[in-house]
């Protein structure tokens, strides 16, 4: 086959995949604070790097994946956080695929396409590039981080309140997030709600420095956390690991001998492709 028609074709079997897919608007109506938000959401891999990822969200959905039919429903439900840096959504190896591993085993997942950084051309990649060389992220950043959480806890207020319609123990309602959306699920773990705690939280590889670490709940949910040790953003998540331990909260850290930032699920033959079967051990153990 021409290889110039597999990426269309890849793209057409993502789009097919996730049209079978119960997708659910977060909000009626526009999302809290970017009622402004008018640009519409995007998803290509016509971009600097070749990577499929979506961009511009400005109107947060999640998209359903239902248990297997052939494995038993465990009635536990993962909220999925890609990352991007608040540009983008890596939306294959940190989203659709962390979806359908999640369904394999017996797990009701929820995949989150929360609010992003405006990009205002085609490639939200080459944006992001010029946005780190003139060293502007975090301050572009700002005032997205805090809407891109307030989805995260709204997912998970979404998922409590319709226990019944999927299936789900309204005690084990879980969320995991990749990079960026590491830190949208390690920040739902302060801060929270009846509604919206989460029972559970995954954050891999995720940015969420000390500063962000301080005033842990006296209830915080039990953690799981993974990165590779030749990731600069280890070091925050064995920091986290610290403050959970600490606190006297339940935590269990991986740091892999390699594995880069942005593993996902992605099989790489590197020491970070065994974290997936060491989640599912943790899961069990833990009674979720």
């Amino acid at each position: 086959m021409d290889k110039k028609l597999l990426l269309p074709i890849f793209l057409l079997f993502a789009f097919v995949t996730k049209a079978q897919q119960k997708v659910v608007q977060l909000y009626n109506g526009a999302a809290p604070g970017s009622e402004s938000w008018t640009w519409n959401q995007s998803e290509s891999a016509d971009n600097v790097y070749h990577s499929n990822v979506v961009y511009n969200v400005s109107h947060p959905t999640l998209t359903v994946y239902l248990p297997d039919s052939t494995v038993a429903n465990t009635g536990t439900a993962v909220i999925i956080c890609p990352g991007g840096g608040l540009q983008t959504l890596s939306i294959n190896h940190e989203g659709y695929d962390v979806g359908k591993w999640l369904q394999k085993h017996g797990i009701t997942a929820f995949l989150l396409e929360y609010r992003l950084m405006h990009t205002l051309g085609p490639d939200p990649y080459k944006e992001m590039l010029a946005k780190m060389k003139a060293n502007t992220v975090l301050q572009e950043q700002a005032p997205v981080a805090p809407l891109a959480v307030a989805d995260g806890r709204a997912a998970i207020a979404y998922v409590r309140s319709h226990t019944a319609e999927y299936g789900i123990s309204p005690d084990r309602i879980g969320i995991i997030g990749f990079s960026a959306g590491g830190t949208i699920a390690a920040s739902t773990a302060y801060g929270y709600t009846p509604q919206n705690r989460p029972d559970f939280v995954a954050p891999i590889y995720a940015y969420f420095p000390p500063e962000m670490q301080v005033n842990v709940p006296a209830d915080a949910p039990p953690m799981f956390l993974a990165a590779a040790s030749d990731d600069g953003s280890s070091v925050y998540s064995a920091q986290l690991y610290n403050t959970w331990i600490t606190a006297k909260h339940t935590a269990e850290l991986h740091i892999f001998l390699n594995g880069g930032h942005g593993f996902g699920m992605k099989k790489q033959n590197l020491a970070s492709d065994s974290w997936p079967g060491l989640f599912e051990t943790w899961l069990k153990l833990s009674g979720f």
